[in-house]
């Protein structure tokens, strides 16, 4: 939760980024940047990496959506379409339920906006006060953590190991 009120600008520019570990200012950046920052901060896990060194030898399995002809570790991993493939490919996808308790702490969901907008969220520790988990994410207005889990069709549920 540190990129509560600290992240507090939704801004899906195109960035330059180091490689690895790089990562847009922590004031800015869009949905996946708070998984990206949670997973680096709770496991010393670098996404940006993790998902490039698997389109650089299996590109053709992610979405072509962009118009690109091979990886680009700037924006790959700040993309929700290609997080769900990684996160498929990687053995971290569970099933998807309505059940409250089958969400645990730490675990990313992905869903679909009315407007079909793809989006990504981390669950979190704290519920709301009919039970269900409450989620971290960026959805606009900066890192907040709202009462959204079921709110939108679910689109994938994931937990990193």
């Amino acid at each position: 939760m540190s990129q509560i009120d600290r992240t507090v600008r939704y801004d899906p520019a195109y960035v330059k980024l180091d490689y690895p570990m790089g990562d847009v200012p922590i004031e800015t950046g869009v949905c996946t940047d708070v998984v990206i920052r949670a997973l680096r901060q709770a496991m010393d896990f670098d996404l940006q990496q993790r998902v490039h060194e698997d389109m650089l030898v299996h590109f053709k399995l992610y979405p072509q959506r962009w118009g690109l002809d091979r990886p680009d570790s700037n924006i790959d991993h700040r993309r929700v379409p290609n997080l769900q493939v990684f996160f498929e490919r990687a053995g971290y996808a569970l099933p998807l339920t309505r059940d409250p308790d089958d969400y645990h702490p730490g675990d990313i969901v992905t869903c679909r906006f009315d407007t079909g907008r793809d989006h990504i969220m981390v669950v979190s520790y704290q519920k709301s006060w009919k039970g269900d988990p409450l989620t971290i994410h960026n959805a606009g207005g900066g890192t907040g953590q709202n009462d959204c889990l079921f709110r939108y069709e679910l689109t994938g549920h994931y937990r990193v190991k």
